[in-house]
């Protein structure tokens, strides 16, 4: 593809412009990005990523391969009507805004390639785990694209639009999850009488190792648990606290939760 128009600066819009940017995936001069409002907004990414705004000029998007809807749902409704006058037969466009179906998109844009998918923030550092699904009409020459394009930011799985609802709630919100773990253990080993700044680092070196252990060596987490865990030891009496709160209970419930908002924010379209 030659030409990408972002319409939406959200933190999702802009880490996936810093993936690409940074990756070299797209030339920064072949990236456009443009917001229904907050020019200062534009403004800043424009200078921080040398990409160029598009302001009032609609017309432009007939000239671009690609339009990336990053807006906030609620606002789907009103951007699908401002720049479906302006496409191509065969632009194809792809979406990361959570919960909002290509049924939707096909009633608001026309019958046109479209595909869906849901990134995460580790975008901007080349990290995302993204999930995507496609309509019939993207070629897939596009296919081949579009996963070129988010593989340079992450990994990316292709499934089921249905499934893109879990994986919402799995990877797309997932680095919140993880973030609030980060400062639940920090405030505990604060509480504990360690330095803030020691804790923080071991934190993330501890959970960088056990990701990198995952990865690596293939194996189950539950042999890589038991392997760290000694019966009657420390690790045995952590874990039987998490047992006794119901720790995977918690975690189902969240992810449930979740993908039912995804689930709500579609069928409220």
């Amino acid at each position: 593809m030659e030409k990408i128009l972002f319409v939406g600066a959200g933190q999702m819009a802009e880490a996936i412009i810093a993936g690409i940017v940074n990756k070299r995936v797209i030339y920064e001069d072949n990236v456009y990005v443009m917001n229904r409002s907050d020019a200062e907004r534009l403004d800043e990414l424009e200078s921080r990523y040398g990409i160029t705004k598009v302001c009032e000029d609609r017309d432009f998007i007939k000239k671009v391969d690609l339009v990336v809807l990053a807006t906030k749902p609620k606002d789907v409704e009103k951007v699908m009507e401002d720049i479906a006058p302006y496409l191509g037969e065969d632009t194809t466009v792809l979406s990361v805004i959570a919960g909002i179906s290509m049924n939707t998109f096909e009633k608001g844009l026309g019958k046109r390639p479209i595909a869906r998918s849901m990134p995460n923030t580790s975008a901007t550092i080349g990290k995302s785990a993204s999930g995507i699904a496609f309509n019939e009409a993207v070629s897939d020459r596009m296919q081949q694209s579009i996963l070129s394009l988010l593989n340079a930011i992450g990994i990316v799985k292709v499934v089921e639009e249905d499934d893109l609802h879990a994986v919402t709630a799995l990877s797309g919100s997932g680095p919140a999850y993880i973030y609030y773990l980060v400062e639940a253990m920090e405030e505990a080993a604060v509480a504990q009488g360690l330095d803030a700044v020691d804790a923080r680092e071991l934190i993330v070196q501890t959970i960088y190792g056990a990701a990198s252990m995952l990865k690596k060596t293939g194996e189950e987490p539950s042999v890589l648990r038991e392997n760290v865990t000694s019966p009657g030891g420390t690790t045995a009496a952590g874990l039987r606290s998490l047992e006794d709160h119901n720790f995977k209970t918690i975690i189902s419930d969240c992810l449930i939760s979740a993908e039912n908002r995804s689930r709500q924010l579609g069928s409220s379209k």
